[in-house]
């Protein structure tokens, strides 16, 4: 053989070599990626060829499959009053991806979460049977929520302040999920995005906005904690008006006759006076007042429930004018609806708070359970005597004070309103906000909502924690009690 044919062959073996190599790495060590990689229309075509697994609400699904007309995605998401439980379930779409519940347990609904195979079918990759998602919401409540709500755009949560269970979430304005399910719904979609009311927005969980007055709740708790003021009862140290510190700014109160100057915390939650509470933090200093509202919650960046929820904020780096805003849940306080419903539930069960979760359990498709929350993880956040002492004051407010809309016969209910400052100079519609607490001891069911209402159409003169959202924090209540 001569040198050139020689050099030839040896070049030809290389390549040979080298693209076996190639195909090994492939099929060994990159099939995966391939297989699992978002473009990869087998994945979308394999997930939708059989009707996925189902969400279920009080043991019945409200969500389902269909078969499609044609092509080759073979079945698509249908829901159950797919308005009603959108913040719940989020959408499976064919075209658009999955949110919320649909998202986070994709591979239990579809079939392909290793948990549900046997060990030779993990192996072969074979599809199993889809598992189901278990939720906690109690429908009456949810309907008592979504009803009340309305055309309203705003945001409510009620959860059980014992176990942390969500009873209720909506997002107002919903949508149906059923209508972007499929790989045609373009315009729909299209019309989703361009809505300014933001419907995919799950306002309960992902919509930090001020908390207003019902932030004084948590105000209130470091005060007592941290020895200011040794009960709800004892007379506060506070001028009316009350001039921001090293500012020539008077912070006013919205009732000019009410009684707060030197009130005690009861009565000052229940005219909601700004200026005891401007100068109960200003007094208690950011970090104290950052160290409460980290304790009951806010400033959490991973609050998976199991969707995860915007961090509430409580903001640092402030001088002392800016730290007594905070104090009246102004600045640049934030909240979710969520947040504040875990304010009054921690107060509600003695001080502790209990782990917020909207699912019980996810099973496999022949129900054996595959992953369990259980009620009832709790986290000292308060003494067992702050928390009885500001339950009480929140029982004043909605017996003697600015939250009477909340008043249900027959039970004991607290609570605290709260309507927040919009844009700059308040220069847009304000957010009506009202976080509360029911309990019915003849039966032992309890429960703790939050709602703001963002926009009602209602005049300015007339948007109030009490007027807007108290009505329907009400309702949610009666319908958790009701059972």
């Amino acid at each position: 053989m001569n040198k050139t044919i020689r050099r030839a062959s040896v070049f030809c073996l290389l390549m040979v070599l080298a693209l076996l190599v190639r195909a090994t790495w492939v099929q060994a060590y990159e099939a995966r990626a391939l297989a699992d990689d978002e473009h990869n229309r087998r994945n979308t075509i394999a997930q939708y060829a059989q009707p996925l697994g189902d969400i279920i609400v009080a043991g019945s699904p409200v969500t389902g499959s269909k078969e499609t007309d044609g092509g080759d995605l073979r079945y698509k998401r249908t829901y159950t009053r797919g308005e009603l439980y959108a913040a719940v379930t989020g959408y499976s779409s064919q075209a658009y991806g999955a949110t919320q519940l649909e998202g986070i347990y994709s591979k239990v609904l579809d079939g392909t979460d290793d948990r549900l195979k046997d060990p030779a079918a993990v192996l072969t990759r074979e599809r199993a049977a889809p598992g189901q998602v278990l939720t906690t919401i109690d429908p009456d409540v949810q309907k008592a929520a979504f009803e009340a709500l309305g055309d309203d755009r705003g945001a409510a949560v009620a959860m059980d302040p014992e176990t942390g269970r969500f009873l209720g979430m909506v997002s107002s304005p919903s949508y149906d999920p059923s209508g972007i399910s499929g790989t045609a719904d373009g315009d729909a979609w299209q019309k989703l995005l361009d809505d300014k009311d933001k419907p995919l927005v799950n306002r309960a969980l992902r919509q930090p906005l001020p908390p207003g007055s019902t932030f004084k709740l948590v105000v209130a708790s470091a005060a007592l904690e941290d020895g200011l003021y040794g009960s709800v009862d004892e007379p506060t140290d506070s001028p009316d008006p009350y001039t921001l510190p090293g500012t020539t700014t008077v912070l006013s109160n919205e009732n000019p006759s009410a009684p707060c100057e030197n009130a005690t915390l009861r009565t000052a939650l229940q005219y909601s006076c700004n200026n005891v509470f401007a100068k109960v933090a200003a007094d208690l200093g950011q970090d104290r007042l950052k160290a409460m509202a980290d304790a009951f919650g806010f400033d959490t960046e991973k609050l998976d429930v199991p969707v995860r929820a915007s961090e509430s904020v409580y903001p640092t780096g402030m001088d002392k004018a800016q730290t007594a805003l905070t104090g009246i849940g102004q600045f640049e306080v934030t909240a979710t609806p969520l947040q504040m419903a875990m304010v009054s539930a921690a107060l509600a069960n003695g001080g502790e708070l209990a782990a917020p979760h909207m699912v019980s359990r996810v099973t496999d498709g022949d129900g054996s359970t595959l992953q369990e929350f259980e009620d009832g993880d709790t986290e000292r956040v308060v003494s067992k005597s702050t928390a009885e002492q500001l339950r009480s004051a929140m029982v004043t407010v909605v017996e003697e004070g600015t939250g009477t809309n909340a008043r249900i016969d027959g039970a004991e209910v607290g609570g605290k309103t709260g309507t927040a400052q919009n844009g700059v100079d308040n220069s847009n519609t304000p957010y009506a906000w009202f976080t509360s607490y029911a309990k019915d001891d003849s039966t032992g069911r309890q429960v703790a909502v939050a709602v703001v209402v963002e926009d009602s159409g209602a005049a300015r003169s007339e948007v109030s924690g009490n007027g807007l959202a108290a009505p329907i924090a009400r309702k949610m209540m009666k319908a958790a009690l009701a059972g």
